[in-house]
């Protein structure tokens, strides 16, 4: 595997680590089962749709971020941000077994690591990042434009250095001649230009979705209507 690259293929982490990945996998998706019924409604279920096919698609477009270095979006940030931490985190999961079963796009064996680090990680990270900013600012698209790029940028990284962690943990295939610390920051800054491309796209999602049906967002719900800024 690229040390640059997110997926994780088989053989990349021993039986045990993938194993118990799996299994707080499951775990966490059961609890984003029952806490999403709550969230689920008219408005929300063909957004989901929405969002699970546009972070499919643009998961599965590379870009080239350094000479012979390739990285995707993971979208979590995006997901959370639209439809909520728990459909979020369901969409995302969907999405990855979906490029893991029928694009061979990581492995089977590390679909539990996967899960965790892109799906769950990534969404739990990124909307908690975008809650705390939106505490400090405007509930607005610019001011929600903002926290997004933030909480992006964020969750992409915290997701590298979550694999990272699970390769020092139970790694059996060398990677290169890199050391641990060498890893992690090959991967650490890697990701935080792929971060900020990612933060880019979100921002301007959301920004866009807010400015036309507010209603739609679902980090802006619960809220007092506020006249929003254009």
């Amino acid at each position: 595997m690229n040390p640059e690259a997110l997926h994780i293929s088989n053989g990349v982490l021993n039986g045990p680590v993938s194993i118990a990945y799996a299994v707080l996998a499951a775990v966490a998706i059961g609890v984003c089962v029952v806490n999403s019924r709550r969230d689920l409604e008219d408005r929300l279920v063909p957004m989901a749709g929405l969002v699970a096919a546009f972070i499919f698609a643009v998961q599965m477009l590379n870009f080239q971020v350094l000479p012979g270095v390739s990285g995707h979006l993971l979208g979590g940030a995006l997901a959370a941000i639209l439809v909520g931490p728990w459909v979020g985190a369901l969409c995302m999961t969907i999405v990855i077994t979906a490029q893991a079963l029928f694009f061979a796009d990581g492995g089977i064996t590390a679909l539990g690591p996967n899960i965790t680090n892109m799906g769950l990680l990534s969404t739990a990270v990124g909307f908690g990042v975008t809650a705390l900013l939106l505490r400090v600012l405007p509930r607005t698209p610019n001011g929600l434009s903002i926290s997004v790029f933030v909480a992006a940028v964020v969750s992409v990284v915290v997701a590298s250095q979550s694999f990272v962690l699970q390769y020092a943990i139970g790694g059996s295939t060398p990677l290169d001649e890199r050391s641990l610390a060498g890893i992690a920051a090959v991967m650490g800054g890697t990701h935080l230009l792929i971060g900020i491309g990612e933060g880019l796209i979100s921002a301007a999602t959301v920004a866009t979705v807010a400015r036309v049906r507010p209603d739609l967002v679902y980090a802006l719900r619960g809220l007092k209507k506020r006249e929003v800024a254009v």
